[in-house]
């Protein structure tokens, strides 16, 4: 059976208890966007004690914010976000490999498609560091030197341990100030 077989009865669950349909079109109360990885260890709202319709939760692989820029610049403007905060993770996958190494892969396992190579040869991996600590340091500066972001935006870098299910504050309070 596919785990997507079971959404219906989970649903039926969650729906005979949902108490949340009065919330407003994706505008989070706390003015906040959280990037975190995708990892499935990783529960961002519920860790961080983030209710529902409070913060916007943008999850890719490895937490990149250069990922999640567009969907940060969308809530900034449209939704009045503004509070970062970055959460990477212990145990990162996305330090086991490098760009070409995935890049590589995807390409033998195309057995020579040139479609496949082209479009693999245009992605971009964005696994930049070797470890969490460089990782939250570089995208917590990637946005503040981002001139995408609003004046006056509130960027934390955060660090989850999977092994003891504790946050540790890295970044603490780098605000976007324009000159």
């Amino acid at each position: 059976m596919a785990a997507q077989d079971t959404f219906p009865n989970h649903n039926a669950e969650w729906a005979a208890s949902f108490n949340k349909g009065h919330l407003t079109l994706g505008q989070p109360t706390k003015k906040m966007v959280i990037v975190a990885c995708m990892d499935t260890r990783i529960d961002p709202a519920k860790q961080l004690g983030i209710d529902l319709g409070e913060a916007l939760v943008i999850r890719n692989a490895g937490a990149s914010t250069r990922e999640a820029l567009r969907s940060i610049v969308i809530s900034q403007r449209l939704l009045g976000v503004r509070e970062v905060a970055v959460v990477h993770h212990t145990d990162c996958g996305q330090f086991t490999f490098t760009n070409e190494s995935i890049t590589e892969q995807v390409k033998s396992e195309a057995k020579g498609n040139s479609t496949i190579t082209k479009a693999v040869d245009d992605l971009q991996f964005l696994n930049y560091y070797s470890n969490v600590d460089e990782s939250v340091t570089g995208d917590v500066k990637f946005l503040k030197e981002s001139p995408l972001l609003v004046e006056g935006t509130l960027i934390t870098g955060w660090v989850y341990d999977v092994y003891t299910g504790k946050v540790m504050s890295l970044v603490v309070h780098s605000l976007i100030v324009r000159a």
